[in-house]
């Protein structure tokens, strides 16, 4: 089973939709997933920083950096490809 890390947003007044889409899909497409959950707003923004990143949620896929949802949608689709 293909392994895939999801950090996602999820602060106490809003949720990340395409934190959300990311774990349904990743699921969809039969991924373990180790979920890291942003609860705060410095949390979110350190992670950001850290990741050199504007926006979550941001995936990894076997250790490769992959990117937030479009991205994850796009590496999806190509791997099928093959």
């Amino acid at each position: 089973m293909p392994k895939a890390t999801l950090h996602r947003m999820e602060l106490p007044k809003y949720t990340c939709s395409y934190g959300i889409a990311a774990r349904d899909l990743l699921r969809k497409e039969g991924f373990e997933i180790e979920e890291h959950i942003l609860r705060s707003r410095p949390a979110v923004d350190d992670f950001k920083d850290k990741h050199h990143i504007a926006t979550t949620p941001l995936i990894f896929i076997d250790g490769k950096k992959i990117g937030g949802f479009t991205e994850l949608r796009a590496h999806l689709k190509a791997s099928k490809r093959k």
